[in-house]
C-alpha cells in the first residue's frame, strides 16, 4: 500500500514538471532566437523558403529548429549555422572589438511561410 502511493506521487510531480517545461521551454526560445535578419540577401532568400535569423551563441541546431517550429508554427526541413567573428572597431587611439553573432538560415517544408 504505501508503494502505490509513492508510485501515484511521482507520476503527478512528473507531470507537474512537463507542464512547467513547456512554458520555460517557450521562454527560453525567446532568449535564444534574439530577431530575424532583414537584409538584402536574406529577403532574397524568402523566396526560397529560407529565413535568416539572428541567435545566442550557445544555440544549436536541434534547439533553434524546435524553438522555431514553437514560435512560429511551422514545420522545419533544415538548419543551417553561420559563426561570424568579432570585428575590430577603432576610435581615435582606442581599439576594441564588436562582438560577434550566429545566424541561423532555416529551411521550411513546402508551403510553409513565416509571416515577419
Amino acid at each position: 500500500m504505501v508503494k502505490s502511493n509513492i508510485k501515484t506521487k511521482t507520476k503527478t510531480k512528473t507531470k507537474e514538471m512537463k507542464d512547467v517545461s513547456k512554458e520555460k521551454f517557450s521562454e527560453r526560445a525567446y532568449r535564444y532566437l534574439k530577431w530575424p535578419n532583414f537584409t538584402e540577401k536574406s529577403i532574397n532568400l524568402t523566396a526560397g523558403g529560407k529565413y535568416v535569423f539572428i541567435v545566442n551563441n550557445r544555440a544549436n541546431k536541434v534547439e533553434i529548429k524546435k524553438m522555431i517550429g514553437e514560435v512560429y508554427g511551422v514545420k522545419v526541413k533544415q538548419v543551417n549555422i553561420v559563426n561570424l567573428p568579432p570585428k575590430p572597431k577603432r576610435i581615435g587611439r582606442s581599439q576594441g572589438y564588436k562582438s560577434g553573432k550566429k545566424k541561423a538560415v532555416v529551411s521550411l517544408a513546402e508551403g510553409e511561410k513565416i509571416e515577419l
